[in-house]
């Protein structure tokens, strides 16, 4: 029977039938404490792809953190081919301060391929990027919105390579979505390197969401089937997602008291109200209109607006209604209360 790889992170080798945790420094601070990053790395008996899962790279982005821990505990894993690599907590500062950025301020997805002599942000991403991602063959890394903004379920990707939209596909949520690589972002870095990265991207920041979590954590186990380092087993029903190619943000129009809201979700035709804005006085009032057919993917949580807020993210879809059942099936399939 053909054995799997040993693997290196950090200085730590770790053999097949391993399960190792691995703390890898990246800078010091001023107290004179190390900041480091914690990895577990589950190296499989048989071969088989090496698959990165990240979470935290924003330290407020919490949903991933808990999807990796219940990940992790999974006793399928017994039984893995290939190489598991979790990192729960990418940027462990931002994580212990709850907050988006690193000390410097930066924001780390935008700072790859980062720097071994540069600050800390460069330095983290450099790591990162040398230890964890040219070290597999797969990638999936788990986000939420900002503070007070929502995501719904989905997963943004390149789905002009073959490859990349298999996965996307295999993962099971209602929407993926056709995303712009940006400068300095890790699937930028990872494109660069033909490796394929799926973000999903679910619910808020500093907020846990059962139903994001169950979908992130059973999405990634669908991909690892997929690429062969599980077995098959028994599957709940797959929701099979539609895809965008395009999205838009909605802004404000005008400033003051967003009501009557659309719901994160909610399928929208063009000239649809998404929201009243009016003054605390009550003296006006305008309408947040639906500028074509779609669906909400993302939206602020604040009642207030300044004139030019973001205030709701649709994607357009050739079929509405069929956006809309594949949502009704992602929640249903993962509602804990069902």
């Amino acid at each position: 029977m053909a054995v799997n790889n040993s693997i290196t992170i950090g200085k730590t080798v770790v053999k097949p039938g391993q399960r190792v945790t691995v703390n890898i420094p990246v800078a010091d601070l001023y107290t004179g404490t190390e900041l480091g990053m914690p990895v577990k790395v589950l190296c499989g008996r048989r071969p088989g792809p090496v698959l990165f899962v990240s979470a935290a790279i924003h330290g407020d982005e919490l949903n991933g953190v808990e999807i990796i821990r219940r990940l992790l505990k999974r006793k399928g894993l017994l039984s893995l081919h290939g190489t598991l690599i979790a990192v729960p907590v990418v940027n462990v500062h931002g994580f212990l301060h709850q907050s988006r950025y690193l000390p410097d301020r930066r924001d780390l997805n935008r700072c790859f391929p980062g720097s071994p002599k540069g600050s800390i942000a460069a330095r983290l991403a450099n790591k990162f990027l040398t230890e964890i991602v040219k070290k597999s063959d797969v990638g999936i890394d788990l986000h939420t919105g900002a503070i007070n903004r929502s995501n719904l379920p989905q997963i943004r990707a390149d789905l002009d390579d073959e490859k990349t939209l298999k996965l996307a596909r295999a993962f099971g949520v209602p929407v993926i979505i056709n995303s712009d690589l940006r400068d300095g972002s890790l699937r930028a870095c990872a494109a660069e390197l033909g490796l394929p990265v799926l973000i999903y991207e679910a619910g808020e920041a500093l907020r846990f969401d059962e139903v994001c979590i169950r979908g992130g954590l059973r999405g990634i186990l669908n991909v690892m089937r997929e690429i062969g380092m599980l077995s098959e087993g028994p599957r709940s029903k797959q929701v099979v997602p539609v895809e965008a190619r395009s999205s838009s943000w909605v802004r404000a129009p005008s400033s003051g008291i967003v009501s009557r809201s659309v719901s994160l979700g909610a399928t929208v035709e063009c000239d649809d109200s998404l929201a009243t804005i009016g003054d605390p006085l009550g003296d006006y009032s305008d309408k947040v209109l639906a500028p074509f057919d779609g669906i909400v993917i993302g939206r602020s949580n604040l009642p207030l607006a300044h004139e030019g807020d973001a205030l709701f993210h649709i994607a357009a879809f050739r079929s509405i209604a069929k956006a809309e059942s594949r949502v009704e099936d992602f929640v249903a399939s993962n509602d804990p209360d069902a």
